[in-house]
């Protein structure tokens, strides 16, 4: 009678690493062992399974029907870990120990750091491990438990708050005041940034060859703006604060957006979350005129 084979937590993670990025080399990196090691615990769960779990091919490793089954419980393992985190966060008993929340550069540069100084005040058990990402992070895997997210459409899977409107406008260095801003180059957030729509409203009101400089942050479009390469849209909250910046028009109603505070449903009711989420919303609700561009 065949013995049962003995596979460990950390035997489905190589098998998932290696699938998802095709190949030992890169698996054996991200798991943060050498290459000969992964290459003989490989060998050693396909010995023990008595199956082929990868074609080896030029182009990279490519999961057999066994692989694919072992993919698919290491993914349904994985989610029931981080589903556990989760659970025993929600569960703390006081708010203390450390909460990650992301949100985008320009804003925890300009506003969200003093909210949080003034948070640490209030529970000195806490610690912020703070995350500036323009792009989402993955609430569900806990790559943050707390996300404070300029958008028009928040995921369905996260729970939270509408905070307030955020109205863009073109903005102009102030001291160019005489020029015409048709006569102006643009500058422009990139086409990966927001689907696109921010690249499309610059597309719409100047040719190709104007367009002067695309970036992937609103930190490096106020910085063009401001160093005079070219107009551009901008957060009001962000082109208002700065004194060597003028508006060239009226909020932009098509590049209008909101500002959300989100979490995960299984980690809402927990103390930590609770108290930073409670906090962050007294603190920027004031702030609403400021950033709907009417203060």
């Amino acid at each position: 009678m065949n013995a049962k084979p003995d596979l460990a937590w950390d035997d489905f993670r190589l098998v998932k690493a290696v699938a998802e990025r095709g190949g030992l080399t890169r698996a054996a990196s991200h798991l943060g062992i050498n290459h000969s090691t992964a290459f003989r615990r490989l060998a050693q769960i396909e010995a023990g399974l008595g199956v082929r779990l990868f074609e080896r091919l030029r182009t990279g490793y490519l999961p057999t029907p066994a692989g694919e089954a072992m993919l698919a419980a290491a993914a349904r393992m994985e989610a029931d870990v981080a589903g556990f985190g989760r659970a025993v966060a929600g569960h703390a008993r006081s708010p203390a120990g450390e909460i990650r929340v992301t949100a985008a550069a320009s804003f925890v540069r300009d506003l969200l750091i003093p909210v949080v100084a003034r948070f640490l005040v209030r529970h000195p058990a806490m610690r912020v491990d703070m995350i500036a990402a323009e792009g989402a992070l993955n609430l569900s895997q806990r790559d943050a438990d707390v996300a404070i997210r300029a958008s028009s459409d928040p995921p369905a899977n996260l729970v939270g708050r509408r905070l307030s409107g955020i109205a863009w406008a073109v903005y102009g260095r102030a001291d160019r005041e005489t020029e015409r801003p048709d006569a102006q180059r643009w500058v422009s957030l990139a086409e990966t940034v927001a689907g696109g729509r921010f690249a499309a409203f610059v597309r719409a009101r100047t040719e190709p060859e104007r367009i002067a400089l695309r970036l992937n942050t609103v930190d490096g479009l106020r910085e063009a703006v401001g160093a005079g390469i070219g107009i551009g849209p901008l957060p009001c909250y962000v082109g208002d604060a700065c004194p060597d910046l003028r508006r060239l028009g009226e909020p932009e109603a098509e590049l209008q957006a909101e500002l959300w505070l989100l979490t995960h449903p299984d980690l809402r009711h927990g103390l930590r979350v609770r108290a930073f989420m409670d906090f962050a919303a007294e603190a920027l609700l004031p702030l609403r005129p400021r950033f709907e561009g009417r203060g």
